[in-house]
C-alpha cells in the first residue's frame, strides 16, 4: 500500500467520537469490543441499566483500544520516515491479549500472552495447538528459544531446551536420525523439555517420541500416523508453526528492568564461515570448520558464559550460565567425555585467559572458534599454537544474558 493510501486510511473522528464518550462514562456507554455486547444487554434486561462499574470498565478498554489504534498508526509512520531501528524518542507499542496463562515462572504469579496487533510471519503468535492441555509461561518462554534455534538451520534438525538453554541439538539426513541425535546429545536433560523440529514428524520419529516425557513438540505438521500416537498422551502439547525466517524489520528485543524496559536490535546475524579468520598456525580441515559453524550456531542461543562442543551434526556438550567462561568450559568438556567423542568448541565471547583454551586442549578439543578482542588475545593464541589447536575468530560475538 502506498504511504497516500495508509494515510487517508487514518481514522480521525471515531478515536475522537470514542474518547470523549468513555470520558464521560458516567453519563455514556461505550462499547468497543463485540464480545461486551451481551452482558450490556443482559445488563439492560435485568436492572434496566448498565451500573457504574460496568461503565468504568468499559471506558477503560476505550481508551486502551484508542492507544493501540494510535500505537499501530505511530509504529507504522515510523518505519516509513526513520532510518531502519531507529529508536524513538517514546516507545509505542501495541498488543493485545491471546490467552490468560494459569500462572506465571510460579504458581503465584498471575500471567498472560500478549501478541502483537499485526503479528509478523515467522513468529510464535501464528502458532496453533493441535493437541494437549494448554500452554504455561515456562512453555512459552522454552519454545520461543527452541523455535530461534532451530531456525539457525536448514537440514533436518531437532533442538531441545531446558529452563531456557538448548539441552541438544541433532541434526540428520531424516527428522528421526536428527531426533536421535538430539536425544543421545542429552538423554538425562531432555526429559521434560521443550522440542522443536523443521521437519513434519512422521510414524517412525513419533513411536520414538511416544516413549519420552516432554512437555510441548513444535513442528510444521505432523503425519496422521504420527498424530495418533502422540495426542494418546493427553497432556502432551503438539503445535505447528510454519518454519520460516521470521520478519526481521524493525524487530526489536524488549527486556523489563524495575521502572522501564530495555530495547535492542534483536541478534539475528547471518553466520558467515568466510568471515572468519584462522589465527593460528595450523588451518582448520573442512570437517572442523563444519563442526566449528555448527557449535557456533548453537552457542549463539545459550546464556552466558557459554561454551557448545559439537560435531557436525550433534551437540556434544554445552556449559551455560557460568560466572566464569572456565566454568563453563570444564561443564562442557565433561559432558563430552561422557560420549566418547570429540568435537570442535565454540565460545561466545573472547577468552580472558589461557586457562579454558588448556583445559580444553586437555580432553582432547582440537578446533575452537571465538569472537576475539580480548586483550589477551596473543596469548590465547599463542598458547593454542603451542598446543597445536586450530583457531578461528569470528569478530562478533553473541552474549545472551
Amino acid at each position: 500500500i502506498k504511504i497516500e493510501e495508509a494515510i487517508e486510511q487514518i481514522d480521525i473522528g471515531g478515536p475522537a467520537l470514542l474518547r470523549s464518550s468513555a470520558k464521560n462514562y458516567q453519563d455514556v456507554v461505550v462499547v468497543v469490543d463485540p464480545n461486551d455486547y451481551e452482558r450490556v444487554i443482559s445488563a439492560y434486561q435485568k436492572d434496566g441499566q448498565v451500573s457504574l462499574e460496568l461503565r468504568q470498565k468499559l471506558a477503560v478498554k476505550v481508551f486502551q483500544h484508542t492507544a493501540s489504534y494510535d500505537s499501530l498508526i505511530a509504529q507504522y509512520l515510523s518505519e516509513q520516515f526513520h532510518e531502519p531501528h531507529e529508536f524513538p524518542s517514546q516507545l509505542a507499542v501495541a498488543y493485545h491479549k491471546k490467552q490468560t496463562l494459569a500462572y506465571g515462572e510460579n504458581p503465584h504469579q498471575k500471567a498472560a500472552w500478549y501478541q502483537e496487533e499485526l503479528p509478523k510471519h515467522g513468529t510464535l503468535s501464528n502458532v496453533q495447538q493441535i493437541s494437549g492441555k494448554n500452554l504455561s509461561f515456562n512453555n512459552l518462554r522454552d519454545l520461543d528459544a527452541a523455535y530461534q534455534i532451530v531456525q539457525e538451520f536448514h537440514e533436518p534438525t531437532f533442538v531441545a531446551v531446558k529452563h531456557s538453554n538448548p539441552c541438544g541439538v541433532g541434526a540428520g539426513i531424516t527428522i528421526s536420525e536428527a531426533f536421535q541425535k538430539v536425544y543421545e546429545s542429552d538423554p538425562i536433560s531432555i526429559f521434560g523439555g521443550i522440542l522443536c523440529a523443521n521437519r513434519k514428524i512422521d510414524q517412525d520419529t513419533a513411536q520414538l517420541l511416544s516413549k519420552l516425557f516432554v512437555e510441548v513438540i513444535l513442528a510444521p505438521s505432523f503425519s496422521e500416523e504420527a498424530l495418533a500416537i502422540l495426542s494418546k498422551k493427553k497432556n502432551l502439547r503438539l503445535l505447528t508453526l510454519e518454519m520460516k525466517q521470521a520478519e526481521m524489520k524493525n524487530d526489536w528485543s524488549i527486556q523489563s528492568i524495575s521502572g522501564g524496559l530495555l530495547v535492542q536490535e534483536s541478534d539475528h546475524q547471518l553466520i558467515e564461515t568466510d568471515q572468519w579468520a584462522c589465527v593460528t598456525k595450523k588451518e582448520p580441515s573442512q570437517d572442523e570448520l563444519d563442526a566449528m559453524l555448527f557449535a557456533w550456531k548453537v552457542v549463539k542461543h545459550v546464556k552466558s558464559n557459554a561454551i557448545v562442543i559439537a560435531t557436525d551434526k550433534q551437540t556434544l556438550g554445552i556449559g551455560a550460565g557460568q560466572m566464569n567462561r572456565v566454568g563453563s568450559v570444564a561443564l562442557a568438556c565433561e559432558q563430552m567425555a561422557e560420549k566418547k567423542q570429540i568435537g570442535a568448541l565454540a565460545s561466545d565471547a573472547f577468552f580472558p585467559m589461557t586457562d579454558s583454551i588448556e583445559l580444553a586442549a586437555s580432553f582432547g578439543i582440537q578446533a575452537i572458534v571465538q569472537p576475539g578482542g580480548s586483550i589477551k588475545d596473543e596469548a590465547v593464541i599463542q598458547k593454542a599454537d603451542e598446543l597445536g589447536l586450530v583457531m578461528m575468530v569470528t569478530g562478533e560475538r553473541h552474549f545472551w544474558h
